[in-house]
């Protein structure tokens, strides 16, 4: 499924950032979001909102680089820039596969 696929991981505080993120990541790219995973914050982070949201999506390269770029800026408009992380696998293998279906809050 993300066979030789661009993988994208986009991590926010919160899930009404993440949905915002990822609407206008969606809107910008051609990608397929594979799922939503909620995680608490480290300890040692100073988090205004107490989860953490990473959504998992692949695509073409230069869309999950497009898309990666537009859901950064759009993050940027709520979160501080130590509150968003972002990710590019450019080529992911089959073995990743399954793991990109794994979490809380999957797409059905």
């Amino acid at each position: 499924m993300t066979d030789g696929k661009a993988l994208g991981f986009v991590e926010v505080q919160g899930y009404s950032v993440a949905l915002a993120v990822m609407d206008k990541a969606c809107k910008a790219a051609d990608v397929h979001i594979h799922g939503i995973d909620a995680n608490n914050p480290p300890e040692d982070m100073e988090a205004s909102i107490p989860v953490m949201i990473q959504v998992k999506f692949s695509g073409t390269v230069s869309h999950v680089q497009t898309a990666l770029a537009v859901a950064r800026e759009e993050a940027l408009r709520y979160l501080r820039d130590d509150q968003v992380i972002t990710k590019c696998i450019t080529s992911g293998s089959a073995g990743i596969a399954s793991l990109m279906e794994l979490g809380k809050v999957s797409v059905k």
